[in-house]
């Protein structure tokens, strides 16, 4: 089972803010988080990020989203009908707050306690499915609803669309790649309507906001990371579908795939996933009975100590000279773990966590699922 630190909730905090700092450049998920356990809070984050990111060599510090942008997009998102939900809310995806790289916002329209619980199962599959693969997905979803489980998917062509329609009627979510009043793709605005009044529609992006190539991996964990399972239906070896399903066995969710014909490329993926141990699945039974005989999974609270006063002390200068050699070093363009840069370097765990942060807002850093960081490419040539 994927190990579970809560990162702080942000229950409380004003959206606002919080919409300005994760709308920062450099900062994603695990910054933020990474940021407001050291700053103390959201607030001291966006004061502190600028500094944080000049003394990790960027010349030019860090843009912070203003305030009144930040405010814009509220109030645009509200008039849509849609409202935020912070991590460590009550209304907040339960079993999303269990994995490091959750987003610290998203945007719903429509009805939270869909997701209020653990029963909730992924699907998905080829945008250019078969007639078959669509039916099935369909069927299995409508199974899924009946035996009281919530279908979540990503609004795409295929198999999502036909995932979601099957379960309109017990409840649908879909996790979208755009903004959340951006319809991806057109042909699906009457599914996006239906689903919005009768399920839920979840998204991390900015309003308004396009997708775009990097938006849909970032869509599929937070379909694998709110469900038990994701369920794969007709993948090609190049399926985006396939990064989903490489989620849920990172945060140590159930892998379930639909075999195909060996004839038919659009089956490579998913019996390839077979092959690497998924759950074979010809029958919701064979959902339903792998879930339960797991049990419930552990959910621990978003944790609620996150915030101070006051934000650390930052070490002073001389120390950290030493330690961003020291760090730099230790650092290559694989992730690494960071308890392993740890012990290589034989730093404090302050020490450590503020460098990382100093070369993460300056661009020279990535963040990777699983405690691991590595280099930018481009700062290694």
């Amino acid at each position: 089972m994927h190990s579970f630190i809560p990162n702080p909730s942000l229950r409380g905090t004003d959206p606002v803010d919080a919409i300005r700092l994760i709308r920062s450049e450099n900062v994603g998920p695990m910054t933020f988080f990474q940021l407001v356990k050291f700053c103390g809070s959201v607030k001291k984050a966006i004061e502190m990020a600028p500094e944080l990111s000049r003394r990790g060599g960027r010349k030019k510090p860090i843009t912070i989203t203003r305030k009144s942008e930040a405010e814009r997009e509220f109030e645009a998102l509200t008039k849509f009908g849609a409202r935020v939900l912070l991590y460590g809310e009550p209304e907040y995806p339960r079993l999303l707050q269990t994995v490091a790289d959750a987003p610290p916002l998203l945007t719903l329209r429509g009805h939270a306690h869909l997701f209020a619980h653990e029963k909730l199962i992924g699907m998905v599959g080829a945008r250019n499915a078969s007639a078959n693969g669509c039916a099935f997905a369909k069927k299995l979803a409508h199974e899924l609803g009946a035996a009281g489980y919530v279908t979540v998917s990503g609004l795409a062509r295929g198999v999502d669309a036909a995932a979601h329609r099957g379960a309109l009627a017990s409840g649908t979510v879909a996790v979208i790649g755009g903004g959340i009043d951006n319809i991806y793709p057109p042909e699906n605005a009457a599914l996006f309507a239906e689903i919005a009044e009768a399920g839920a529609i979840l998204s991390e992006m900015p309003f308004s906001m396009k997708p775009h190539a990097h938006s849909f991996p970032a869509r599929n964990r937070i379909i694998a990371g709110m469900t038990r399972g994701t369920v794969v239906v007709e993948a090609s070896l190049k399926s985006g579908s396939l990064i989903t399903a490489n989620f849920a066995g990172d945060y140590g969710r159930e892998v379930f795939a639909v075999p195909g014909s060996p004839m038919d490329p659009r089956c490579a993926g998913t019996n390839g996933l077979i092959k690497q141990g998924a759950t074979m699945v010809e029958h919701v039974r064979d959902i339903l009975g792998n879930v339960a005989s797991y049990g419930p999974l552990p959910l621990a609270e978003a944790d609620g100590q996150g915030f101070r006063d006051a934000p650390a002390a930052l070490p002073h200068e001389d120390m950290l000279v030493e330690a961003r050699l020291a760090i730099r070093s230790a650092l290559s363009a694989s992730p690494t773990l960071i308890e392993d840069i740890l012990a290589a370097t034989g730093l404090s765990p302050q020490l450590v966590m503020v460098v990382l942060l100093e070369l993460e807002l300056a661009g020279s850093l990535q963040r990777h699922p699983g405690a691991k960081v590595s280099l930018r490419m481009e700062e290694m040539l």
